[in-house]
C-alpha cells in the first residue's frame, strides 16, 4: 500500500509552517497539511523551502533569495497580529483558527503555477486565486477558507466579504511590499 500526500510529506508542511499549532480545531489544522502536502505531491515537489515566492517579480526585481515558505510565514504571522489586535481592541466576531488557516493556505496553488521558475498552464490560463480554490475544496476545507483564497488578491474580482479575508490580503499586501522595498526606494516605483 502506497503513502498518502499527507503521510509522504506531512512532516516536511508541520516543519515548514509552525503557526499550524495556533489553529485549535484539529479537523482544520489537518486540512491545511493535507492541501500543501498534496499540492506537493502532484507536483514532484520535494523540497517546500525551495520553491520561489513569485517567479515573474522575482525576475523583473532581480530577486532570486525570496521563497513562498517565507512569504506564507510573513502572512501569516501579519494575521495573527492584526487579529489580535483587533481582538483586543474591540473584541470583533472573529475566527482566529480560520485567519491562520487561511494565511497558511493563501498561496498553496503556487506550486502549481510554476515548476521552477517556469509559469505552468495553471499559473497562465488560472492564477494561483482561481486554482487555490480547487485546491483547499479538494483537501476539504471549508468555503469560508475556499473564500480567504479567492479574495486575498487583486487578481480577481472578488473583495473580501468577512474580517478573516480582509486580514489575510492586507498581510498579504504587506509582506509583497516588504519584498519589493528590498530594491525598489519607493513602493510606487513597482
Amino acid at each position: 500500500m502506497s503513502e498518502s500526500p499527507t503521510e509522504r510529506h506531512g512532516d516536511a508542511v508541520r516543519e515548514a509552517f509552525p503557526q499550524l499549532d495556533r489553529i485549535a480545531d484539529d479537523d482544520l489544522r489537518a486540512g491545511v497539511v493535507r492541501a500543501w502536502a498534496t499540492a506537493m505531491a502532484e507536483n514532484g515537489v520535494e523540497e517546500l523551502d525551495s520553491v520561489p515566492w513569485f517567479p515573474p517579480v522575482q525576475r523583473d526585481l532581480g530577486i532570486d533569495d525570496e521563497f513562498l515558505v517565507g512569504h506564507v510565514r510573513d502572512v501569516t504571522v501579519g494575521a495573527i497580529a492584526l487579529a489580535e489586535s483587533l481582538v483586543e481592541r474591540r473584541d470583533p466576531d472573529l475566527s482566529m483558527d480560520l485567519v491562520v488557516a487561511g494565511a497558511l493556505v493563501h498561496d498553496v496553488s503556487k506550486l502549481s503555477e510554476y515548476h521552477g521558475d517556469d509559469e505552468t498552464a495553471v499559473g497562465d490560463l488560472l492564477g494561483h486565486p482561481y486554482y487555490g480554490v480547487h485546491v483547499v475544496a479538494a483537501a476539504g476545507l471549508p468555503v469560508e477558507l475556499q473564500h480567504v483564497v479567492l479574495s486575498h488578491t487583486s487578481r480577481t474580482a472578488v473583495d473580501p466579504a468577512t474580517l478573516e479575508a480582509e486580514l489575510v490580503r492586507r498581510a498579504d499586501e504587506v509582506a509583497a511590499s516588504a519584498i519589493r522595498l528590498r530594491v525598489l526606494s519607493d513602493l510606487r516605483d513597482a
